[in-house]
C-alpha cells in the first residue's frame, strides 16, 4: 500500500521544494493572483447558473478541462480511448479480504511511538450503489496530510512541521452493512502552485477499489464550513452546487466520543444520479455517463 499511496502522491497537487525564506521574498507581479483566478471562478459559475436556467442539464461531475485549475489538461486523456481486455490484468492483480487487512490499520494515531498532534476525528459512513444497496467487503484507503497541512512526501517542502508521530494513511474493508470507520487527526489547509496564495481546503483522499485494482476509483472528502471552498479551483471544477455538497461529510453527534474525537459522516455513492465525485481522469467523458 505505502508505494501505491506514493505513487497516487506524485500526480497531487503538491508544492516543489522551496526556500524556507521564500515566503518574505519580493513577490512576482507577474503571478496571477487570488483575486484573478476567483474571477475566473465565478464567471464560470455564472454561466453554468444561467444554463440551468436556459433549461440545462445539472453537471454533477467535475469537468475534465477547467481553465482556473491550470494543471487540469494534464490530468485526464487528451486522445481516443483505446480498448482493452482486462481479464488478463484481472487474473494477476491482488484481491484483499479481512484476513490480509487488520482493523488496526485503521486508526492513523497509533502508527507510531507517540500521539500525533492536531484535532482527533472519527470519520465513518457507508459506501453505497445508486439504489442505496450496501457494497460490503470494499477495500478502502485514505491518506492526508497531518494537521499543518503537511504530508509525508519528498514533493511536499512548504515551510510547516512535520509530525513524527503521523504518517496519514491507512486502510479498512466495509462490513456487511457498506460501513466503513476511521480513526484520525484532522488535517490543516496547505499552499499549492496553481497561483499566488492558492491554498487547498482541508481534506481526505479516499480510494476504493471493487473487486479488482483495475475497478480504482479515487475522490476527496471536506470538512463542512470551510472557508476555502469559493477559492479553491479543484473544488470548484464541480460546478454545481448539490454535487459538491455530496465531497462534504457533516458533523455527527452519535459518531463523536465524549473526551475523545469529534465525529464526522460522509457516504459514498458509486453509481447512479446521486453518485459521488471521483478522479475519473482513466475514463474520460465517459465515466461521467456510467
Amino acid at each position: 500500500m505505502k508505494e501505491d499511496i506514493n505513487a497516487e502522491l506524485e500526480s497531487e497537487e503538491l508544492v516543489p521544494p522551496a526556500e524556507p525564506k521564500a515566503a518574505h521574498q519580493p513577490l512576482d507581479k507577474a503571478i496571477e493572483s487570488q483575486a484573478d483566478l476567483s474571477a475566473e471562478i465565478n464567471a464560470i459559475g455564472e454561466a453554468y447558473r444561467r444554463a440551468l436556467k436556459d433549461g440545462g442539464q445539472p453537471e454533477i461531475q467535475p469537468r475534465l478541462d477547467y481553465p482556473p485549475y491550470r494543471s487540469s489538461i494534464l490530468r485526464h486523456p487528451t486522445k481516443s480511448l483505446q480498448h482493452a481486455d482486462p481479464e488478463t490484468i484481472e487474473l494477476y492483480s491482488p484481491a484483499f479480504g479481512h484476513q490480509d487487512v487488520h482493523a488496526l490499520e485503521s486508526d492513523l494515531t497509533i502508527q507510531h511511538n507517540g500521539e500525533p498532534l492536531g484535532e482527533r476525528i472519527i470519520v465513518s459512513g457507508k459506501v453505497l450503489d445508486g439504489d442505496g444497496r450496501p457494497v460490503a467487503g470494499q477495500l478502502v484507503e485514505i491518506w492526508q496530510a497531518n494537521s499543518s497541512g503537511r504530508y509525508i512526501h519528498k514533493r511536499d517542502q512548504h515551510p510547516a512541521p512535520i509530525d513524527p508521530n503521523f504518517t496519514g494513511i491507512g486502510r479498512c474493508i466495509t462490513g456487511p452493512d457498506g460501513s466503513y470507520r476511521f480513526t484520525t487527526i484532522k488535517p490543516g489547509a496547505y499552499p499549492w502552485k496553481n497561483h499566488l496564495n492558492a491554498w487547498r481546503p482541508a481534506h481526505i483522499h479516499f480510494s476504493l477499489f471493487g473487486t479488482e485494482f483495475t475497478q480504482r476509483i479515487i475522490t476527496q472528502m471536506y470538512f463542512p464550513g470551510d472557508q476555502l471552498f469559493p477559492l479553491d479551483p479543484i473544488y470548484q471544477t464541480i460546478v454545481d452546487q448539490d454535487a459538491r455538497d455530496r465531497l462534504v461529510a457533516t458533523y455527527d453527534h452519535s459518531i463523536t466520543e465524549p473526551e475523545w474525537a469529534l465525529g464526522y459522516n460522509w457516504d459514498i455513492v458509486l453509481t447512479g444520479p446521486k453518485r459521488t465525485w471521483t478522479e475519473n481522469e482513466a475514463l474520460g467523458a465517459a465515466g461521467d455517463e456510467e
